[in-house]
């Protein structure tokens, strides 16, 4: 059977680490003794790396990743495929959100139809708010609307990729690891696995469902596209065409007498409204593709391993 590495970015999940192993141990002896599970970990205030560790004692193929400050998810996740050596990597979470009773046939569909990339696609999202549900879907509309790759709606990190996809995705320098557009630049044979995604098991979520939801949406839209820079110079036109219109009228207005008003002041408060508006707009989308440079051009390192539980740097696939 083939070698399985298991990628689990965590951060204070003390609640839910237990219930994550045993269900996901109990999962994969079902698949294969050969696995990995790296868990790659923020610097946790809780018991969520005693609990991995003491697991690790028990189970040398529970592994740990802790790296000097927070790094992210994105980043942890990187950090997972650059240590892992399975013929195979799962990314999952360790809220069982994802239920990892999927994995079996995710690792069929790799092994017998020979898909490269098996993506579980959410069919309902229980415990989201309607809030959240409304920024990704308006985010998954926009990015493949305008990038230059289609990434699947309603699809989180929750994937199997096999090692010539991990191998491609690591050569890849980009610095913010949008996990799910980069998967589809690199592409490959991939599958979708329908699932119904059920509420979180233990604890709660520490990512912000609004916040973080926006920040997300808005890293893969200026990642996979120059849309945005092209639709700024059409909201310029468009503006000064409404401007124009709008002086007309105004005149109109004034000459016909229906309404009243000191000549030159309406117009300008007009102008300088919109023309203000669509000037903050181009500089706002201007900087978040210079600020993307800026971070890209530092080639700072995406993440730094303070201590590892089972893994070395050796292993690392830089």
């Amino acid at each position: 059977m083939p070698a399985l590495s298991i990628v689990v970015p965590v951060y204070n999940e003390e609640k839910g680490v237990p219930l994550f192993l045993d269900t996901m141990t109990s999962v994969l002896a079902t698949v294969t003794a050969d696995y990995e599970i790296i868990f790659c970990a923020d610097p946790c205030t809780d018991k969520t790396e005693e609990i991995i560790a003491a697991r690790h004692q028990e189970d040398a193929r529970v592994k740990l990743l802790r790296f000097s400050r927070r790094f992210g998810q994105p980043a942890a996740t990187w950090a997972g495929l650059s240590f892992a050596s399975g013929d195979a990597v799962i990314v999952i979470d360790c809220d069982m959100q994802d239920p990892p009773e999927l994995i079996p046939e995710m690792v069929r569909i790799w092994r017998e139809e020979e898909y490269k990339v098996v993506i579980p696609q959410r069919r309902s999202r229980k415990g989201e708010n309607y809030i959240r549900l409304f920024i990704v879907y308006i985010a998954y509309w926009f990015i493949n609307k305008t990038a230059t790759v289609t990434i699947p709606r309603n699809a989180g990190d929750f994937r199997l990729l096999d090692r010539r996809v991990v191998d491609e995705l690591l050569r890849l320098r980009e610095g913010h690891g949008f996990l799910r557009g980069l998967t589809a630049v690199v592409g490959f044979k991939t599958k979708l696995l329908p699932f119904d995604r059920a509420a979180r098991a233990e604890g709660k979520s520490k990512y912000n469902q609004l916040v973080g939801s926006i920040l997300i949406g808005f890293n893969g839209i200026i990642a996979f596209s120059g849309t945005l820079l092209r639709y700024t110079g059409i909201a310029g036109i468009v503006l000064a065409m409404f401007s124009a219109l709008s002086a007309a009228c105004l005149i109109v207005a004034k000459l016909s007498g229906f309404y009243d008003f000191a000549i030159g002041l309406p117009t300008l408060g007009v102008l300088f409204l919109f023309l203000t508006g669509c000037h903050f707009m181009a500089l706002g989308i201007l900087g978040a593709y210079i600020g993307r440079i800026y971070d890209e051009v530092k080639m700072r390192p995406r993440f730094i391993v303070e201590y590892a539980l089972g893994l070395t740097d050796k292993d690392a696939r830089q």
